[in-house]
């Protein structure tokens, strides 16, 4: 089956996902406020450009929207989506906070529609080969984990835009390293208990929230880990790592963005030759994460034609935002 596709936001992400749409289905709208940025990304894959919600679902009735505006106004753009009988693809962070994930996912159900949310670091090669040893219980038991996040994100970045606002970003776990905390939730489960500190060194004046800190974790399963973050790396990113101490092995993956695997010491395993992953995503003065979103729809199409085949759904998402709100909630600004 052919679906038909809408883009709500038509921002840097948008393009990512605009370029594998057609590769899948056909892409009948985009939609941003501001229509220069409608007009050139319709342009460019024979899309029909709008420049409100309202008149997108006026005149298209796409099968799947995918919503690419900034994390604030992704439960609201979630939830005008599902009235109008579509399903969805959200970017991460699916929402900032809990309360509007549970109203997009009851708003979902009442639908009968789907909410599928972008976690493209899952298709990391070394995230994939950790997983497999994880589900097959070849580390035993895990005794504790370390995660880093060191990157950077200089004052252009958050210059005239809605990055660094509360409101509409929330904060750097949820735009920069809400990827990394779901893989954590992936491998590990749920948290039971964090304790941390954060404050904001260099970014006074461009953001209102936190730079950097640091969180202490206890799972559910009982294994304890480490979380430091920062975009205070100097001049570009440094490392996205985690480490997994496990009674038959350690296993780190590193590189910039949790795509290569540095350290493997399982017992009876050989360290496994995996195939080179993508490349990271390219803003032109800074890098996001591993660009997989051509696995990503992949999956949502094999998912929407499919009921059984697994796809990082709402429910689950909504995991990776309870946790940050727990980490925050932990974490005072000082």
């Amino acid at each position: 089956m052919s679906y038909r596709f809408a883009i709500i936001g038509c921002g840097h992400i948008a393009g990512r996902h605009a370029q594998h749409i057609v590769k899948q289905g056909a892409l009948a709208g985009v939609c941003d406020i501001i229509p220069e940025r409608a007009n050139q990304l319709a342009a460019k894959y024979g899309a029909t450009p709008y420049f409100s919600t309202a008149e997108l679902f006026a005149n298209e009735k796409p099968d799947l929207v995918s919503i690419c505006t900034p994390n604030g106004l992704h439960a609201a753009h979630t939830l005008e989506a599902l009235q109008h009988g579509c399903n969805v693809l959200c970017e991460k962070p699916m929402t900032i906070n809990s309360s509007d994930g549970e109203k997009m996912i009851a708003a979902a159900k009442k639908a009968g529609k789907k909410i599928y949310v972008v976690k493209q670091n899952r298709y990391n090669p070394p995230v994939l080969a950790i997983k497999k040893l994880v589900d097959e219980n070849k580390l035993g038991r895990i005794f504790s984990f370390q995660l880093n996040c060191f990157w950077n994100r200089p004052a252009e970045y958050y210059h005239d835009n809605w990055r660094g606002t509360s409101k509409l970003d929330g904060g750097i776990l949820f735009t920069q390293f809400s990827h990394f905390i779901d893989l954590v939730y992936w491998l590990l489960g749920d948290i039971k208990k964090v304790n941390g500190t954060r404050t904001n060194y260099q970014h006074k004046t461009s953001i209102e929230f936190e730079d950097c800190g640091m969180a202490f974790l206890e799972m559910q399963n009982g294994a304890m880990g480490t979380f430091h973050y920062s975009i205070n790396s100097y001049k570009k990113n440094m490392e996205g790592s985690l480490t997994l101490f496990g009674e038959k092995g350690t296993v780190k993956i590193g590189g910039q963005y949790l795509n290569e695997l540095e350290y493997f010491e399982v017992e009876n395993e050989t360290k496994p030759i995996l195939p080179a992953g993508n490349s990271a995503n390219n803003y032109g003065f800074y890098e996001g994460s591993m660009s997989n979103h051509d696995k990503v729809y992949e999956n949502l199409v094999k998912a929407l034609n499919n009921p059984d085949h697994s796809m990082v759904e709402a429910a689950e998402a909504l995991k990776t935002v309870a946790i940050i709100e727990k980490i925050y909630q932990s974490s005072p600004l000082v």
